[in-house]
């Protein structure tokens, strides 16, 4: 039997109990946090967001980036703070309709430059849409003009705020995130100069950064950069028959573009400028797949889809080379017999007031571009309505607008070609090259009214007869289901790629399109199988060979190869894979001024004979390690001195009543 205990003692282990008790019920409450992950989670919080990226040329570098080789930690506050003495350097949250106007200001202002660790941009906010906002240039590309008037405005919205370079990162924010640190960025303001505050941490440190490589020679001589490109698409109908002993037909080639750009790499939808176009071409081949006499038309069908246009048109020249060099990946295909060129541009905003209207921007005033000029009016005479017009662009303008035909034109300026357009002198397209042009800024019934009159078109010119066989003609009809269908897997991400017809072809790595052109990661001596094409060149490789086949009463299954030479494997990533006859190619597509030697990449030198070349700004990408956005509470550098006193006094105290226990418990027991 123990003897009475001293009544301190007894004090000392009440407390430690009901320490313990306590310690215990914040346990149960925080008995999620089982590991160190867990941990993390609760403290820190991961903001979905779009990034802005390093990009670089031979001369300079864009875009966004750390400005080290560490995270940047800063406060939030809103844009109307900026005015404010904030202590150090602060993360910004700008309204989406103020972000054009605060970087046109940051680049003409070195000192708040500094002050700003990195931008925010909230993803609502425009009140004023109808005025428009372009991060491009007001004549884009104008390098490439294959005339000298390179001050005209195309694109009279144009800010060029993508063309510069920021030493700060930045991230276009989704909508919910949008909403969650607009209440941090309140709740800041209130505590301004006070703690707790709420931070962003941006993880965004590009690889020429911290290797010191600013330009695209440095870069992919340290292999800290990768060039821009990807896959290009080519297809012909009916399929080019490379064992005939007739005489090759005349080529009639349409052209349309897969890649676009906005200020964030992951948005760029594109939806007017070029998808639109794309989605046309596409509607009218399926159109024409349809007809029962193609193997007598007098002229060759060929469909061109590019890739990396905004970069230096990459599609387009790399074509064109290709072609010179008889590449395996255009054989059958012969550059001489292309004698026309139409290409399908921006047709998403053709319906004003009732009435669609396209316009034809001719290379040159030749008889052959008049030909087609007629081609496509009688098209439209075709429908039988009067609200279908097409026109001549004005006179005025300097030549054809930014599009792929200019390649064509600086290599041989009396190439006859035309860009159907929905403009006249200048883009009315208010958001070219932004991220908000999405598919709200179309109207799928303009890209229907433009697939049919280019189907319509294509035949006349193909027919090449005197006659217009009217039944034939009117035989000719766009699935406009079809055309909403590829709006809402190429433009939208719900359904995005997940949509029955792109599953249909190809297992798609990600649901929601962007069409960003990305950066060239294979060798570029794989043309049929390349293991890196992204989802749309996959899809519209496969959507193209599916439609210019040649009928076939049995298709043999397969996952890579067909056993005949004139055969290619369709849908081979599904279930559903077969053999067809199609002439049908992927283009690697990058800049004409490298060369992939010994598994890296060489800038070759300037060629005077190509003019196009002399003006490749040769673009890449930086690498990088990972990017990310988290926020978190901060508190003052004294809140954590005052948490690391206590918890030193707090572990002496400890110390000292054990030594005080132990003492007082061995003088007990020997009483015992």
């Amino acid at each position: 039997m123990f003897p009475p205990l001293d009544r301190g003692f007894v004090l000392f282990v009440v407390c430690v109990l009901l320490l313990v008790d306590s310690f215990c019920l914040v346990a149960g409450e925080a008995n999620a946090l089982e590991s160190v992950p867990d941990l993390a989670k609760a403290m820190y919080l991961n903001v979905e967001g779009y990034p802005c990226v390093r990009l670089l040329n031979l001369s300079a570098e864009i875009g966004c980036s750390n400005p080290g080789w560490k995270k940047i930690v800063a406060p939030i506050f809103k844009l109307e703070m900026i005015e404010k003495p904030v202590v150090n350097s602060f993360a910004v949250l700008v309204p989406l309709e103020e972000f054009e106007s605060l970087l046109l200001r940051v680049s003409s202002d070195p000192k708040l430059a500094e002050r700003i660790a990195g931008v925010l941009v909230e993803s609502t906010g425009i009140e004023h849409r109808s005025l428009g906002s372009s991060p491009d240039e007001k004549f884009p590309q104008a390098a490439f003009a294959p005339y000298l008037n390179v001050s005209f405005e195309w694109n009279p919205r144009g800010s060029r705020i993508m063309w510069n370079h920021y030493n700060f990162p930045a991230f276009l924010l989704s909508d919910e995130s949008t909403k969650l640190l607009q209440e941090m960025a309140k709740q800041n303001e209130k505590n301004f100069k006070a703690y707790p505050s709420t931070v962003a941490e941006f993880d965004l440190v590009m690889q020429t950064t911290k290797a010191e490589t600013r330009d695209s020679a440095s870069c992919l001589k340290k292999q800290t950069c990768l060039p821009l490109g990807g896959y290009s698409v080519w297809s012909s109908l009916p399929p080019i028959d490379t064992t005939s002993a007739e005489p090759p037909k005349s080529i009639i080639l349409v052209m349309a573009s897969m890649d676009s750009a906005s200020f964030f790499r992951d948005v760029s939808f594109g939806a007017d400028s070029p998808l639109s176009g794309l989605i046309a071409l596409l509607a009218a081949v399926d159109a024409l797949s349809h007809g029962s006499n193609l193997s007598e038309l007098k002229k060759q069908l060929v469909f061109a889809v590019f890739t990396g246009e905004v970069w230096g048109y990459l599609g387009s020249r790399r074509f064109l080379l290709e072609l010179d060099l008889g590449a395996d990946s255009l054989k059958g295909l012969n550059g001489s017999m292309i004698e026309q060129v139409l290409e399908i541009g921006s047709v998403g905003k053709g319906i004003s007031g009732g009435v669609t209207t396209f316009f034809a921007h001719p290379g040159q005033d030749t008889s052959s571009t008049n030909e087609m000029l007629n081609a496509l009016q009688k098209a439209g005479i075709s429908l039988g309505s009067d609200n279908v017009n097409i026109r001549k662009a004005d006179v005025s303008n300097p030549g054809v607008p930014p599009s792929s035909l200019m390649s064509f034109l600086r290599k041989n300026s009396s190439v006859s070609g035309i860009v159907l357009e929905d403009f006249d002198t200048s883009f009315i397209n208010k958001f070219y090259h932004s991220h908000l042009d999405n598919p709200s800024n179309i109207n799928s019934s303009s890209i229907a009214a433009a697939s049919i009159i280019i189907a319509r078109a294509l035949y006349i010119l193909a027919s090449d007869s005197p006659f217009l066989d009217l039944i034939a003609l009117n035989s000719i009809k766009v699935n406009v289901s079809l055309v909403e269908e590829l709006v809402g897997c190429l433009l939208t991400c719900e359904p995005g790629f997940s949509c029955g017809l792109v599953k249909q072809f190809i297992s798609p790595s990600n649901i929601c399109p962007s069409h960003y052109v990305g950066v060239f990661v294979d060798s570029p001596f794989e043309t049929q199988h390349p293991q890196y094409a992204d989802d749309t060149s996959r899809f519209v490789w496969n959507f193209l060979a599916d439609r210019t086949s040649a009928p076939q009463k049995n298709a043999s299954p397969c996952k890579v190869g067909c056993h005949e030479s004139a055969e290619v494997c369709v849908a081979a990533e599904t279930e559903n894979s077969r053999c067809v006859k199609s002439t049908t190619r992927y283009i690697p597509t990058y800049s004409t001024r490298l060369k992939f030697e010994a598994n890296s990449w060489h800038i070759l030198p300037a060629n005077a004979s190509d003019p196009s070349g002399l003006v490749d700004p040769v673009w890449t990408e930086s690498y990088w390690n990972t990017i990310g956005l988290r926020v978190y509470t901060m508190q003052s550098s004294a809140y954590d001195n005052m948490v690391l006193l206590i918890g030193i006094l707090s572990t002496v105290a400890t110390y000292i009543a054990t030594l005080v226990s132990r003492t007082f418990l061995l003088k007990v027991l020997k009483h015992d």
